[in-house]
């Protein structure tokens, strides 16, 4: 009888075949792969055509406005978040005293604007009473006038003495000068008044002023609050709390999940022929047995990338032309917690519209 096999070749020859058994399933893997990429991407009818490409999504960097440090954070990477939701805080200690202080200037301003006015009252009184004084003189005048008219006459028949005459016309001349001042006194009591109003017009816009730094502070304050603007996923923390960041400082990454698209390129005799709204089929490699509905929304307008030289009809015929396939939004609502930047895919593009779909591609549609 031979020797029982050793224990250390048994083990070699079991782990080799397991290594065995590994291969040959990934080996058929992606054969079945590579056929069913033969039986959609290699047979596709005359009027599709088809792309590498990537999904990808808009992203959104929630920033500070107004320098200033981190508060809190109340979101991780990966989280999904609802437009208007609370992300992050930072500390605004120093913006609510800004705001005291503007509040207090606010209420000095309020009181300017009360004592103005109370001048332009005093200021009319004022007035009223050189009005008043000009009555007065000008009816002093008025008696004095006439008295000297009397003396004049009566002299001519000796009833008066010169010197009644003499005085009566100093009266009237001293009357006349008390009139003038009367007259001047009123006119500053109008200037007075035109000068009280301009304070008021001042005192109004120191409020104003004052109601706009508050205004302007409240918004800062508002704006300290980091909320989302739209519905997506945390996709990078980029600061922490307690980091004092500068005006525009990137607090998160935002990806929005509601304009998620694939982006591929077509040379210029396919590219020509697309139309916008043109439907498109998406398949990514990470889940190809499912069939993502899609449609061009974009198609550039310049070559993305091109050989060296273009005078040839033949090298025309190279250029690449970038173009983007939308994700409806419904069916990413639906699919939020599937959905994936980054993911390679095919992307084909239904260039005649008369042209049916594969059965490949219109099997496992997603709904």
């Amino acid at each position: 009888m031979g020797s029982p096999p050793d224990s250390r070749g048994c083990d070699e020859m079991i782990s080799r075949r397991h290594w065995l058994a590994a291969v040959l399933l990934i080996a058929l893997a992606g054969a079945g792969y590579l056929y069913w990429q033969h039986l959609v991407g290699n047979e596709l009818p005359a009027g599709i055509a088809s792309g590498n490409g990537r999904i990808e999504a808009v992203e959104i960097d929630i920033s500070t406005k107004s320098p200033g440090r981190i508060k809190q954070i109340f979101v991780a990477e990966g989280d999904f978040v609802q437009a208007g939701q609370v992300l992050a805080l930072m500390d605004t200690e120093q913006l609510e005293a800004q705001r005291r202080q503007a509040l207090a200037q606010w209420r000095r301003t309020i009181i300017g604007v009360d004592t103005a006015r109370s001048v332009i009252v005093q200021r009319q009184a004022e007035k009223a009473a050189s009005e008043a004084v000009v009555a007065q003189r000008q009816a002093q005048l008025d008696v004095a006038a006439r008295k000297l008219a009397r003396s004049q006459q009566l002299i001519r028949t000796n009833t008066v003495s010169q010197q009644v005459l003499d005085d009566d016309r100093a009266s009237a001349e001293g009357t006349r000068s008390a009139v003038a001042a009367a007259r001047a006194q009123l006119a500053a009591a109008d200037a007075a008044i035109g000068a009280a109003k301009a304070q008021l017009v001042d005192a109004e816009a120191a409020v104003e002023a004052a109601h706009a730094a508050i205004q302007s502070i409240t918004a800062d304050i508002n704006d300290s609050t980091l909320k989302s603007p739209r519905d997506g996923r945390i996709q990078y923390r980029v600061a922490q709390p307690g980091e004092v960041l500068s005006a525009g400082g990137r607090v998160l990454n935002l990806v929005d999940l509601g304009d998620v698209y694939m982006t591929f390129f077509l040379p210029t005799a396919q590219a020509g022929r697309i139309a916008i709204g043109a439907d498109v089929r998406l398949v990514l490699d990470a889940a190809p047995q499912y069939v993502i509905p899609a449609e061009v929304t974009f198609v550039a307008d310049v070559a993305q990338f091109t050989p060296k030289t273009v005078e040839t009809e033949e090298e025309r015929q190279k250029l690449m032309f970038r173009v983007k396939a939308g994700i409806p939004q419904t069916l990413l609502r639906k699919y939020i917690k599937q959905v994936k930047t980054g993911l390679p895919g095919m992307a084909y593009v239904r260039l005649d519209s008369q042209v049916e779909w594969p059965a490949k591609l219109r099997e496992n549609l997603l709904q």
